[in-house]
């Protein structure tokens, strides 16, 4: 059995912490999550408490950039540093 991608386990957490009404599946890695999926501001604090869950990494404030959570693509870059970290 091979290792889920972190994308992968990504758009899982996003659907399943902020309720969404699409299939993890469906989430476009490149798209923006604030223009295209209406992540707002406390959704990105639920993200954070996701990813620390999900992922076993701790994100410090200093850290957290808007940037990092643009897409999937950028949030799985930060996630896979900062668990190699």
């Amino acid at each position: 059995m091979t290792e889920e991608r972190v994308e992968d386990r990504l758009k899982k957490m996003v659907v399943e912490r902020l309720f969404m009404r699409i299939a993890p599946e469906e989430i476009d890695e490149t798209r923006s999550l604030v223009d295209e999926y209406g992540v707002d501001s406390v959704s990105l604090l639920e993200m954070v408490v996701g990813i620390e869950e999900e992922f076993g990494v701790a994100i410090a404030d200093e850290e957290f950039k808007l940037s990092l959570f643009e897409t999937i693509s950028s949030l799985a870059d930060f996630v896979k540093s900062k668990m190699e970290a």
